[in-house]
């Protein structure tokens, strides 16, 4: 087990109470997270929080290094502050600080859904924002709110040509996903009930 594979099983044992953390790679290391929300990165062996108010004296007072990466050929220095082997032996003050990243990264997370757009979603963009606000679905939450299948039916209502890519689309803006990456069952289920409504609706 490499050096950053033992640091994240480390991490996760001492900061089990912030809850389930998941690890994924990121930023040329891993990247730590609660419920999705990613609150600190280890990068060849270290462990860096992501930067909060709470975290500036622990900074300032050790004068602990950010976290640096290379993209494409240039470092880019990113808001991620490494633990010390003093924090280290300090699991309490650790989990605290820890607690705060999460807490902050959490806001942020928050405050930009708050302004996030239609076009902003996983294959959205301008025209399909267009589409959706001609049929009265105005914003992100009016979206997950009425589901996939709900503004789809407002969509062909208004465009007889609207096809199941669109369905597979809003379906992903709603889950995170790009359409082309949407479980196949869920495409299958999303077939079926596209098949079924269509034949209902001859029958009438």
């Amino acid at each position: 087990m490499n050096r950053s594979k033992q640091r994240i099983e480390q991490s996760k044992q001492v900061l089990s109470a912030l809850g389930k953390i998941d690890a994924r790679t990121q930023f040329g290391g891993y990247s730590l997270a609660v419920e999705k929300v990613i609150f600190a990165v280890v990068a060849e062996g270290e462990l860096y929080l992501r930067a909060c108010e709470q975290l500036k004296p622990y900074v300032v007072e050790r004068q602990v290094p950010a976290l640096v990466f290379i993209k494409r050929g240039m470092p880019v220095t990113l808001n991620y502050f490494r633990v010390d082997e003093t924090l280290w032996k300090d699991p309490s003050r650790l989990l605290t600080l820890s607690s705060s990243s999460l807490q902050r990264a959490r806001d942020q997370l928050q405050a930009k859904n708050a302004n996030l757009r239609l076009k902003d979603l996983p294959n959205m963009g301008i025209r399909m924002e267009t589409m959706l606000r001609d049929v009265g679905i105005l914003t992100v939450s009016m979206l997950r709110a009425q589901g996939a299948k709900s503004c789809w039916l407002r969509l062909k209502a208004a465009n007889k040509n609207i096809g199941v890519n669109i369905l597979f689309a809003l379906q992903g803006a709603i889950s995170g996903h790009h359409q082309a990456a949407l479980p196949v069952e869920v495409k299958k289920a999303l077939l079926d009930w596209v098949e079924l409504t269509t034949q209902t609706a001859k029958n009438k």
